[in-house]
């Protein structure tokens, strides 16, 4: 398999974890974000939206990530959680 469909199978897997804490979620959210879609674009949620406030601080923690980078840290951090 290539690093695209290693990401998909890791994005399917993801979704069948019993255990997901938010600081994981959010890493897998940022993780795939950064893969999928690369720098975090668009302005800051304001203070009032605490859940997209902290998704898009999670985010753009992984600005300037190269998306396949992204993608390989996404497929490590699903084998760790299984």
């Amino acid at each position: 398999m290539d690093l695209d469909d290693d990401f998909n199978y890791a994005v399917e897997r993801s979704r069948l974890l019993d255990k997901q804490p938010n600081n994981v979620l959010l890493d897998l959210y940022a993780l795939y974000k950064q893969a999928s879609a690369g720098d975090v674009s668009g302005s800051r949620p304001g203070m009032t939206k605490m859940r997209d406030r902290a998704k898009y601080d999670a985010w753009a923690g992984r600005k300037g990530m190269a998306q396949d980078e992204a993608k390989k840290a996404y497929i490590a951090l699903v084998d760790s959680l299984e």
